[in-house]
Order: C-alpha cells, then sequence, then structure tokens
C-alpha cells in the first residue's frame, strides 16, 4: 500500500525560514524540519534564533543560524549562500520576515510605514531573487511559500493600511512570480495567508479581552487561531503535495476574510 502522507515529506530538501527569531518563524522551522529538511534560519535578533536552532536540531536536522536582516540585499544573499554552501542545495523558501503597527492614517509617519513595506514587501522580493538564482542555478525547482495575511485581501478592526497594503502587494509579487518560475524555472510561488493567530506581532491586541472578543466575533469559527492549524498549510505548499499549485493563496483565517 502506498504512503498517501509521502508526499508531504521533505527528506533530503534543505529551507530557509525568515523572521525565524519568534512566533510564526519559530513553528514553521520546527515544522519544516520535522518534516525532514535541514533549515537555514534568519532574523534580524541574533539571541532569538536561538530559540528556532534548538527547535530544528531537536529533531535531529541540520540547521545554518545567520543573523538576516531582509531589508538588507546582500544579508539576504548571505542567508541563501549559508544555505548552499553548508546544508547543500535549496528547496524551500518560507518569506516570513514582517513587521507591522497600527495608526490612523492622518496621524501615521511616512518614515514609519516606509520601513514597514521594506520589510515586508521589499524584504520578501529580495530574499525570493536571491533563493530564486539558487534553486535555478540548482536545477531541481522548488517552492517559495510568502507569509502574507487575511489583511492583503480584506480590512480589519483595526487602522493597518501600511500593514494590509504590504500584504496586498505580496499577493501580487506572489502572482506574477508563479507566472514567471512556475513553467520555464519549477519553482512554485504561493501565498499563505493566515488569520489571527497569537504571536507576538498579535499580542497587543489578543492579550486585552475586548481585543480577543473583537477578532473571535469577526470570524466565522468564532475564536483565533491555533499555531499548529498552519502545520498542514505550510506543507501543501512547500512539499511536493502542492506540485500542481502555484500563483495562488490559502487563506487559513477560520473565516475572517468572509467579513
Amino acid at each position: 500500500m502506498s504512503d498517501v502522507l509521502a508526499p508531504f515529506r521533505l527528506d533530503g530538501r534543505v529551507a530557509i525560514v525568515t523572521g525565524a527569531s519568534s512566533g510564526l518563524g519559530v513553528h514553521f522551522a520546527r515544522v519544516l524540519a520535522e518534516a525532514g529538511a535541514d533549515v537555514a534560519i534568519g532574523a534580524r535578533r541574533a539571541d532569538g534564533l536561538d530559540v528556532a536552532a534548538k527547535a530544528v536540531l531537536a529533531t535531529g536536522r541540520r540547521c545554518v543560524a545567520v543573523p538576516t536582516d531582509v531589508v538588507d540585499s546582500e544579508a539576504c544573499a548571505r542567508l541563501v549562500d549559508a544555505a548552499v554552501g553548508e546544508l547543500g542545495r535549496l528547496d524551500v523558501l518560507v518569506n516570513n520576515a514582517g513587521t507591522g503597527y497600527a495608526a490612523r492614517a492622518e496621524k501615521d509617519d511616512p518614515a514609519q510605514a516606509a520601513r514597514l513595506f521594506d520589510v515586508n514587501l521589499l524584504g520578501a522580493y529580495q530574499m525570493a531573487i536571491h533563493a530564486g538564482r539558487a534553486m535555478i542555478a540548482g536545477g531541481l525547482g522548488g517552492s517559495v511559500v510568502n507569509i502574507a495575511s487575511s489583511l492583503g485581501l480584506t480590512t480589519g478592526h483595526l487602522p493597518e493600511a501600511p500593514y494590509s497594503a504590504s500584504k496586498a502587494g505580496l499577493l501580487g509579487l506572489t502572482r506574477d512570480l508563479a507566472a514567471q518560475w512556475s513553467g520555464r524555472r519549477g519553482i512554485r510561488v504561493n501565498a499563505l495567508a493566515p488569520g489571527y493567530f497569537a504571536t507576538e506581532m498579535t499580542a497587543p491586541v489578543l492579550e486585552h479581552e475586548a481585543g480577543h472578543a473583537a477578532v473571535a466575533g469577526q470570524t466565522a469559527m468564532g475564536r483565533v487561531g491555533r499555531v499548529e492549524e498552519l502545520t498542514g498549510p505550510l506543507l501543501l505548499l512547500a512539499s511536493d503535495a502542492g506540485s500542481y499549485i502555484t500563483g495562488t493563496t490559502l487563506c487559513v483565517d477560520g473565516g475572517w476574510a468572509m467579513h
């Protein structure tokens, strides 16, 4: 009998996860390792990388940790070079690095908004470029998973115009890169769009009873997400299980976007 779960395995593959110093990044790194991949991790906070590195190593897989600010193209290149140089190849990029804040548009600081766009959109593009070059050079294709947000598809209850715009832009980037690379280069490019999950970034909202209730009230399933509920969707897009999926956005938000 064939193993129906075999396509979700990543044995012999190498993955990169950015923004791996906390929250979803740590979870994604561990999940990819548990699926069999060796993992290179990057984040601005070098001390936070230790947590993700220990999680990967605990699975028995190899791990390379490289302090990386995705706004710096050379830093992105160093992370990709470390993955290929120390782990042997590159098959998967999880573009997870991101930042966010809430501010009324009329009171917002354009410089703060520019920094957000640099991280969330330019940073993702730069990582994709360097990772794509490595995948093309390797000749084996690969998968890019851009971590977007359901706020790229609809509005929330907080004033987050720059964040929402950056994530909407990431969805456009996903589609165009998929059009460029999927057929000619064998690199699938998709977006994973989580709703509200309990992470460091969402803590200012979800740690308050009123904020938590507001989010749950606007979610069809009536609650916030559990981090482990992103495991299957991530592996679907990263692995051969999703071999005919490209240019799409997989929304994992409990029905938030329907509102």
